[in-house]
Parts: C-alpha cells; sequence; structure tokens
C-alpha cells in the first residue's frame, strides 16, 4: 500500500507508503467509522482532459507505468515529501497485490483509491487517495499525484478533488496539501474550517 507509515497504520509490502485504514486489524475495530454505514461514495468528477474511475484490477498495467516513470516527480509533489514511497522496484504482481487490497478497502469504506484517467485513450496519469488521519481531529488525509509527463494537470486535478470533497464527502475536516510555492497554506485549503467564535 501507499500509506504514511505511522503507529495507527498496519504495515503493507510497500513499506506502508500508500494511505490506509487507521483500523484495519482486529485490535482496532473499536475506532470511529472513517465514513456512515451504507455509505455510498459520490460520482467521481471530470476535469479539463481528465476523469476520475475508482481505482481497479484492470488498471495495474497502466497504473505502475505511470508511477515507476514519475518516482522523482512524485516526491517532489506535495503531500508525498518525507513518504517511502515510490522507491523500490515492482512487479506487475505485487503491484496487483497493492492494487487488489485498495479494491478491497473501497468495498468496505475504509479508504478510496482513484485512478486519474485522460479523457482521450483512457490512460491512468494519476492517483487521488482518500484515507483516514492519523491526526488528532483531522478526518481525512488526501493525496493525488499526477504522472510526470502530464504535470501540468496536477493543480487541475487538485482543484477538482479539494471542490469535489467540499461538496460531496461527509467530511468537515480533511488534509489535503496546497498547490502553489508561494501560497501559503490556511484553514480552508486544508479542508479546517476555522473554529467559530461567538
Amino acid at each position: 500500500m501507499r500509506a504514511c507509515r505511522t503507529p495507527a497504520h498496519r504495515v503493507h509490502t510497500r513499506n506502508a507508503a500508500r494511505p490506509i485504514a487507521a483500523w484495519a486489524t482486529m485490535e482496532d475495530m473499536t475506532q470511529p467509522q472513517f465514513v456512515p454505514a451504507h455509505f455510498i461514495p459520490p460520482r467521481p468528477p471530470e476535469g479539463a482532459g481528465f476523469t476520475l474511475v475508482p481505482l481497479r484490477l484492470d488498471h495495474n498495467e497502466g497504473d505502475l507505468d505511470a508511477w515507476s516513470s514519475s518516482v522523482d516527480h512524485i516526491h517532489a509533489t506535495p503531500g508525498f515529501a518525507g513518504h517511502p514511497w515510490p522507491d523500490e522496484p515492482m512487479t506487475l504482481e505485487r503491484n496487483a497485490r497493492d492494487l487488489a487490497e485498495h479494491e478491497s478497502d473501497f468495498a468496505h469504506g475504509r479508504g478510496f483509491t482513484y485512478s486519474v484517467v485522460s479523457e482521450v485513450g483512457n490512460e491512468v496519469i494519476g492517483c487521488v487517495y482518500i484515507y483516514p488521519s492519523a491526526k488528532e481531529g483531522v478526518e481525512a488525509e488526501v493525496r493525488s499525484w499526477v504522472r510526470a509527463s502530464r504535470a501540468m494537470l496536477d493543480t487541475s486535478v487538485y482543484e477538482t478533488v479539494l471542490g469535489w470533497l467540499r461538496a460531496d464527502w461527509p467530511f468537515s475536516t480533511f488534509d489535503y496539501a496546497p498547490r502553489g510555492t508561494n501560497v501559503a497554506p490556511q484553514p480552508a485549503a486544508l479542508g479546517v474550517e476555522p473554529t467559530a467564535t461567538s
């Protein structure tokens, strides 16, 4: 999995580099639900030249090609600094196991991973992860990347996903690293609304 590695998270074959559910083991079943019972994920959005679709096993070859050709670019993407993934050779078989875990998380409401696919050619050009946050008072951690050859789409994907999260998802707080080197993170940009005062 491509997750943050924190004590609250289980460890997977990819050094827990992708986001994963914080209560995915039997010992953690007493943790609060990530999403409400019977939650139906909202319809994924479309952007200029791309759309989001739930990550599936049949994306395996495209997913592997997208991230393995863009390792340095992904590490330089906001939200991925300091994370161990991606940093290791990967076979199609191992990548398929990774994707199968994401499919299982999606089916059980533990986390939601989407492929970013091109409008023309249906090429996998990136990924979006929506998983529980390990931070106190923050409900979800959201990250996204696009392959190096489609770097110009990163901000567009970010803005599309940010609007979708605010409009259609049940989170009052979430972390999603803002884009733009000259833009200081603001509470609303991170999905954390400022505390109301009376």
